[in-house]
């Protein structure tokens, strides 16, 4: 059974930073391409960034890029999202899955606030 634990989210200010956590188990976390998904108050899902299993290839949403990193610990069976020069917009609850995550269940979440 697929199990997702999202961590790390706080209440930060504009310009700040926050690293995300995403813990994995049920699966063979090396073998699968995994994604970050936010969910912003009153609004849909927005694929936010995607990793392949090696970790060596990235993709980010324009909205995110060149602010936000996006690693894995095979070993760790851990997903991580760095997030730096934090923006209000960024506001949203976000959640890790497998690719496609159209089509795969997400964790619970972890809020992340941006504001001052």
């Amino acid at each position: 059974q697929v199990q997702l634990v999202e961590s790390g989210g706080g209440l930060v200010q504009p310009g700040g930073s926050l690293k995300l956590s995403c813990a994995a188990s049920g699966f063979t976390f090396k073998s699968v391409t995994m994604t970050w998904v936010r969910q912003a108050p009153g609004k849909g899902l927005e694929w936010v960034s995607t990793i392949n299993r090696g970790g060596d290839s990235t993709d980010y949403a324009d909205s995110v890029k060149g602010r936000f990193t996006i690693s894995r610990d095979n070993a760790k069976n851990t997903l991580y999202l760095q997030m730096n020069s934090l923006k209000p917009e960024d506001t949203a609850v976000y959640y890790c899955a497998k690719f496609p995550y159209q089509s795969n269940p997400r964790g619970q979440g972890t809020q992340v606030t941006v504001s001052s």
